[in-house]
Order: C-alpha cells, then structure tokens, then sequence
C-alpha cells in the first residue's frame, strides 16, 4: 500500500474519526489491566476465591485471543463500521451484566464470555479503517500514536483508575465506567464512514476459525499455566502447536483449491512484515510483564495500595503518552526502523535504571526515572511496529493482517505476565524482581535484533 496517497478525508473530519477508535482501544486495554487490583473486593463480595475471580481474568484473555483472527476476517463480509458498532454493544452489555452480577457464574459470563467477544469484533475495525482512512505516513503515524498511547494508558493507568473507583466507589462502578465509555464511542461511532463496502459474497472459512481458536486457546492457557506447573505449560504448548499445524495445513488445502482461507499464507512471505510482528509481540511482552513486576514488587515488598501503586507508575503513562502523542513528527524525521530500534534502546536502558535504583535506594520515587524511560521507548516504537505490518499489505487483506497483529500482540501481552509470574512465584523474594526484569529484558533484546533486520529503506 503505498504512503504517499493524499488523504481521502479533511483533517478535521479525520480528528473526528480518530476520537472513536483510540477510545476503543483505551478501554480495552483499561478492561485487560484494571482488573487486577480489584480481585480482593470481588472475591469478598461475591463470596468467592481469588482462584475464581483469576479465572475469569483467563477465560477474558482465552476469548479474546481465540476470536480475534476470526474477528478481524468478519469485517471483509459483513463491513468494518458494522463489526465495530456490533462489538460495542456486546461489550457494553457485557460490563453491565458484570456491574450487576450476583456471582462469579454471571461475572464470567459478562466480563470474560461477552466482553472478549466484543473486544474481538471491535479491535481488529480500529486498526483496519485507521489503515484505510489515513493513507499518508504522516498522518497514519499521527492516528496510530494517538491510538497506541491511549492503548498504552489504558494498560499502565488501568490499576490506578480501577483502583480510585473501586475505593471511592465500588468494583461494580468500574464496570458501570465502562459501559459510559462504549457509550460515547457508540455516538461518536455516527459519523464514521468505512472506506470499503462489505462484500456479502466473501466466504467465511469456519474450519480454518475453529483450528485457530483451538490452537491459540490452548497456546495462551500454556503460558497461563506457567505460574502453576512447566510440565503442563510444555503439554499445552505442543498441543497447541500441534492444533495451529494442523491449521496452516487446512489452509494450505484450500489455497491449492483455490478456496479462500481465514489466513492467507502470503501474510508469512513479507519479511518486513514478519519482523513487525515480532517487534509487536516483544513490545506488549515489556509492557505488561514489567507492568506485573513493579506492580507487585511495589505492594509485596514495599507495602503500597493499589492507588500509590498507580501513582508512582504515573512516570511510565506519562512517558508513553508524550512519546506517543509526537508519532506524527517523528515519522517525518525518522525512518520507522530507527524509531524502532531507538524505543528498545530506550526501554532496556529504562530496565536496567529501575533495577539499579530500586535495589539502591529505599525511597519509592527511585522507580520513577527507569519507568520514565521504558514509557518514552515503548511510546516511541509502538506506533511504527504496527504501521510497519498494516501499511505492508493492500486494502483487500486489512482484514487478515489486522486479526493477526492483534492476537499476536495479545499472546505477547500473556506471555509478559506469564514470564514474569512464573520468577516471582518461584522465590517471592528481592531477587526474584530483580530476576524478572532482567528475563524481560533478554527478551527485549531479540526484539532489538528484530528491529535491526529490518530494511533501511521501506519497499513502496
């Protein structure tokens, strides 16, 4: 696709666009972190375990990654505005019926069944029509920095939001907050137009949708089981792998058909695109599995609630939101591969200061300048990654690649909290969150190298 079209719609009409879907990526991302300091209140409440309320975390993420690439493929058919809209709904009446669940039982079914179905129809529209809308590098940069920052500040501010409202309120008004917001996004939604009309006649490959979500369910419950046995982990992982092989062998049957797939092979033959991914993955991994450690280490080993929690992890939403926000001027000046490779700098520099000046100095604000610099990196290298995958493949296949970005940072996002949970349950200790990091940021060093492979140069 190239990046050098002059944009269909007036800037004005654009920033008007833009409101709806970086909102629906903020809340999403609220909806997948916030979650996490209310457990105690909603286990309290609805005279149930901890063990449960995580469960229905689980059940949210499982949902979420299983129909993500199924959900991406629906827009082609049914259109992008209408995936989005139906999405919404099902979400918002997902966080109402959490807001007033008597029981753990109607909680999974708001919370984990209807919001995770929701999410899956709703992100892959907002990262397809921002594609399709903004067609220039400038303004595509500008539109996906203003989505990943408030992507990025849902995930970090989501415990201290979901912390202030549940001590000022309750954990069901948090809920309630998220049903407001689907609603605003639902009238802002009026006026967005999609670029493509829906081809009705686009077939839908069933088998290919449940040979995903089967191998990507069973992939995430593997690194979801890490905290709890690495042999079942090991099992999980090959069964899934072995289900996602099968998969790719179905689609490779129909292509020689001439059928059309859920997942074009020839998504996998660009390699720009492929290292994209992998940058996409790490990224969300560092986001969420340093999210995990501080968060824990901050209430377990210092003894803060989950409000000063969110407090001193203001440094790092302030970073990302600044960093973010400049993705248009940046662009202008700097090729993607550089900001890129300028943001994993930044953020394992970030890694290694939180862990110098943790370990040197009792005062909690130490933590501050090294969740500054992981903020700043990851706002900087959020926004290219993704414009490096989507601006890799024409209008026809936004669909697909837009399915398969997501879930691959979705597993990213899973496997950061899984690397991360799986050091601190093994020695709840200093250490051991010292050990953490530094496991994450080995990994953010195959980012790095990712990052450098990819071309000086962008192909047109």
């Amino acid at each position: 696709m190239s990046d050098t079209r002059t944009p269909r719609r007036p800037s004005g009409a654009q920033r008007r666009v833009l409101a709806p879907l970086a909102l629906a990526q903020f809340i999403c991302s609220f909806a997948g972190s916030n979650m996490n300091v209310m457990i105690n209140d909603i286990s309290e409440d609805l005279d149930t375990t901890v063990q449960g309320v995580q469960t229905a975390i689980t059940i949210f993420l499982l949902v979420m990654a299983a129909l993500m690439i199924p959900g991406g493929k629906l827009t082609d058919r049914y259109g992008r505005k209408r995936c989005l809209l139906v999405g919404l709904v099902v979400y918002g009446i997902g966080a109402l019926l959490s807001a007033a669940a008597p029981g753990l039982g109607v909680l999974i079914l708001g919370n984990s069944i209807l919001e995770g179905i929701g999410t899956a129809l709703l992100i892959p529209p907002v990262y397809i029509l921002t594609t399709l809308i903004f067609t220039d590098l400038a303004s595509r940069a500008r539109a996906f920095g203003v989505i990943m920052a408030l992507g990025g500040i849902g995930a970090a501010a989501g415990p201290l939001i979901g912390g202030l409202i549940t001590s000022a309120l309750s954990w069901r008004a948090a809920f309630v907050f998220q049903a407001l917001v689907i609603a605003v996004i639902i009238l802002l939604s009026r006026r967005l137009e999609d670029p493509l009309p829906p081809d009705p006649t686009r077939s839908f490959d069933t088998t290919g949708a449940v040979l995903s979500a089967a191998g990507l369910i069973l992939v995430v419950m593997g690194i979801l089981a890490a905290d709890d046995s690495l042999w079942l982990t090991l099992a999980l992982l090959a069964l899934g792998a072995l289900v996602l092989l099968g998969f790719f062998r179905s689609v490779r049957a129909k292509e020689r058909a001439g059928k059309e797939p859920l997942l074009s092979t020839a998504l996998f033959r660009d390699r720009t695109s492929n290292l994209g991914l992998v940058t996409q993955n790490v990224q969300w991994l560092l986001l969420m599995g340093s999210s995990f450690t501080v968060a824990a280490y901050l209430q377990v080993v210092r003894g803060y609630d989950a409000v000063q929690t969110g407090v001193i992890f203001t440094a790092a939403t302030l970073g990302l939101l600044v960093s973010s926000l400049a993705a248009e001027r940046l662009a202008q000046r700097w090729p993607q591969r550089t900001l890129i490779v300028t943001g994993f700098l930044a953020t394992l520099a970030g890694i290694v200061v939180l862990i110098a000046l943790a370990g040197s100095s009792p005062n909690p604000w130490a933590l501050t300048p090294g969740l500054l610099l992981i903020g700043l990196g990851l706002g900087v290298m959020l926004t290219p990654s993704v414009n490096v995958v989507q601006s890799s493949f024409p209008e026809e296949q936004q669909g697909e690649i837009s399915g398969l970005s997501r879930s691959v940072s979705n597993l990213g996002s899973s496997l950061g909290t899984a690397v991360a949970g799986t050091i601190l349950v093994a020695g709840l200790s200093t250490g051991a969150y010292a050990a953490a990091m530094i496991a994450l940021a080995v990994i953010g060093l195959v980012g790095l190298a990712a990052a450098l492979l990819l071309p000086r140069t962008p192909a047109r």
